[in-house]
Formats: C-alpha cells, structure tokens, sequence
C-alpha cells in the first residue's frame, strides 16, 4: 500500500487541478473529470445496490431462506421482472403495475414523513417551548418566552406565507384577508432570514472545501519541490 500512496496522491493532485480549471471557464478536461466521477458514484451505487439490497433481501432468502421467506421473496422478483419489461416498448403497459407501486409508496412515505416528521414535530416543539415549568433552573422564562413567541411567529407567518387560499368577491379580484397577507409578510421576513443562513452554511462549506483542497496542492507541490 505505501508504494501506491505516491501514485494515489499524483491522482487526487491531478483530479484536484481539473476540476478547479473550471475557474477558467468550461472546458474538456473538466467535463472529463466530472464524467468520471458520475462514472465512480453509479459503480458505487449499483454495488451497494447488489451486496445490499438485491443479493440479502432477494438472492439469499430465495436460495437459503425459509418456505415464508421465499413466498415473501416472490413478490419483490415478481415486480422486478415486470419493471424490467418496460425496456421493451411492445411490454412497457406490464410495468405500469411495479412504477404505480413504487410511486404510491414513495408519495406515502413522502407524505408521513412530512406530516409525522416535520408538521407535527415542529408543532409539538412549537408548543413545548411555552412550557415554562420544564425550563432549566438557570434559564430566564421571560427570555424562555420571548423566545417560544418568536418561534411561534415565525412558524404561523411562514404558514400563512404559502397560503394561497382566497375569496373572490363581485368585479374584485380574488385576494387573502388583511391579517393574512400581514402574517405572510412576517413569513417572508423569516424564510428570507433562513434562507440567508442557509446560503451563508452553503458557502462557508464550499470555501472550507476549497481551502482544504488550496492546502493539499500546496503540500504535494511542496513535496515534490523538496
């Protein structure tokens, strides 16, 4: 291993400067690093696929498993035959029945992670933090308080942000309620306030990558040099 560490860090050097050509603009050498690494990210897909999904949760339990585990094993086959017939046009209306199947389910997950994971948390924990009796000794409730209610306002402006419900009236056109339209300015307040620390999170990231990458062409120039 330590006489392919030399040829593993002239790699990565060399990836590394390609792909900050792009800083030039667009280029070949660029395109062809950013097709390897599609290339390297579906070969590793597809394997992971294979050792972790296909071969212990359909291969081994139809060679190995039990009666009840091979009945169970069928169905995911079964489906899997029939997505596969959509490569044939003539047979594309079989695999209707396994993309509808995969499509429910996805929206179903989808849907309860949305409603169980983030509504009904974010409710919960919307409410929670009025409770001033499980505060921490040292914590100050009136600061408590202040900051369960920017919370709250900040999750009922956001709402009302995405409402787009309104009532049209005679030769008017069709707008929200006044106190709406004032809780979807405090909304956008908030979103506009998150989004920016999300840019902000984004971009110190991406510079700490750069600066790592910056300190390993140094360090390998360096290397070479001395």
């Amino acid at each position: 291993m330590q006489m392919l560490d030399p040829v593993w860090t002239i790699t990565s050097f060399a990836l590394t400067v390609l792909v900050l050509s792009f800083l030039l603009g667009d280029n070949p050498l660029f395109r062809l690093v950013s097709y390897l690494f599609v290339g390297v990210s579906a070969g590793f897909a597809a394997v992971m696929l294979v050792y972790q999904v296909i071969l212990p949760r359909l291969v081994w339990p139809l060679l190995e498993g039990s009666p009840a585990e091979r009945a169970l094993a069928v169905i995911p086959l079964v489906l899997s035959v029939l997505l596969l017939a959509r490569l044939v046009p003539r047979l594309a209306v079989v695999g209707s029945l396994p993309m509808g199947y995969l499509v429910g389910a996805g929206a179903a997950v989808m849907i309860s992670g949305a409603v169980m994971g983030t509504l009904v948390r974010q409710t919960l924990s919307a409410i929670q933090v009025f409770d001033l009796s499980a505060a921490a000794p040292s914590q100050n409730p009136v600061l408590q308080f202040a900051e369960a209610a920017v919370m709250l306002t900040g999750t009922v402006g956001t709402l009302a942000y995405f409402q787009f419900t309104a009532r049209a009236k005679p030769n008017q056109p069709a707008q929200r309620p006044a106190w709406v339209n004032g809780l979807a300015r405090v909304g956008e307040v908030f979103i506009a306030i998150t989004l920016g620390a999300l840019f902000a999170g984004v971009y110190a990231a991406a510079l700490s990558a750069l600066i790592d990458r910056l300190e390993f062409i140094l360090q390998v120039i360096q290397g070479l040099i001395g």
